[in-house]
């Protein structure tokens, strides 16, 4: 009996040798880390700075005096096309929401509209004058995501704009032109639709291209005549935009990051 258990005991001793021989050739556990991954800030306020080209439609105009000879219709109406200047600030609110309020500076543009006229030698008067824009606006864009950097958008925005019509001319064929050197203003209802896409050149500046349809309101002239009756009105002033831009945006908070997890492997 005595003899049994010793030589279990050396079979056991035995077996242990030979486990921590074999364990001892085998090489360290290696432990791996996830990568920290960066996520995005959940909301930050930025500054834009816009440059564009407007392209107008064409308006609809008129000779409005009602006290007299009533309103005429003009014909062949048009609005020359010109550069805008836009600033504005905003917030956003997550990856998919943003909005801003922005103030754009429409340069002069001629608008023009030809009067019938019996007693004129081409049957036509040329009416036109200058019109300059500022316009207010609160925009709201929805973010499509983003790929390489590059994120689409569309968006909407409802404000006021302020249309100044000054140096009127009319001018009837054979005779001598009518200048009217004072200036009208009119606050109008201002609306947007909008479309385009940013580009990430890092976390915090952005490179933005878009397209704006914006309707404006109307422009009236100041009076032809000393009674203040008789003046130009061109309605339904809307025009197409093509904008380049860029975007700051300020950090509103620290860059958070996933925490690391270990892999354990013992190969």
């Amino acid at each position: 009996m005595v003899i049994c258990i010793k030589r279990l005991s050396f079979a056991g001793f035995a077996v242990t040798l030979a486990t921590t021989a074999m364990a001892a050739d085998l090489p360290a556990p290696v432990i791996e880390h996830i990568p920290q991954v960066p996520v995005a800030a959940a909301g930050g306020w930025y500054l834009r700075g816009d440059i564009g080209y407007k392209l107008y439609n064409d308006p609809k105009g008129g000779f409005v005096d009602s006290s007299t000879v009533g309103d005429l219709r003009y014909e062949r109406e048009s609005i020359d096309d010109t550069w805008m200047i836009g600033v504005g600030v905003g917030y956003q609110f997550n990856d998919y929401f943003r909005s801003d309020l922005t103030l754009d500076y429409e340069a002069k543009a001629t608008a023009r509209g030809y009067a019938v006229c019996g007693t004129c030698s081409t049957n036509f008067s040329e009416e036109r004058t200058d019109l300059d824009i500022w316009t207010v606006m609160l925009n709201g864009y929805v973010d499509l995501g983003t790929w390489y950097n590059l994120t689409p958008y569309v968006g909407a925005g409802v404000g006021a704009s302020y249309i100044r019509a000054s140096n009127t001319i009319s001018i009837n064929p054979g005779s001598t032109a009518a200048t009217y050197d004072k200036d009208n203003g009119e606050f109008n209802f201002a609306w947007a639709l909008m479309a385009g896409a940013s580009y990430a050149v890092n976390q915090n500046l952005s490179i933005d291209a878009g397209y704006q349809y914006r309707d404006l309101g109307k422009a009236r002239t100041t009076a032809y005549t000393a009674t203040g009756n008789g003046r130009s009105e061109f309605k339904d002033i809307t025009a197409h935009e093509i904008r380049l831009g860029m975007r700051y945006t300020f950090d509103s908070a620290a860059p958070a990051y996933y925490a690391p997890e270990p892999i354990m492997s013992n190969f």
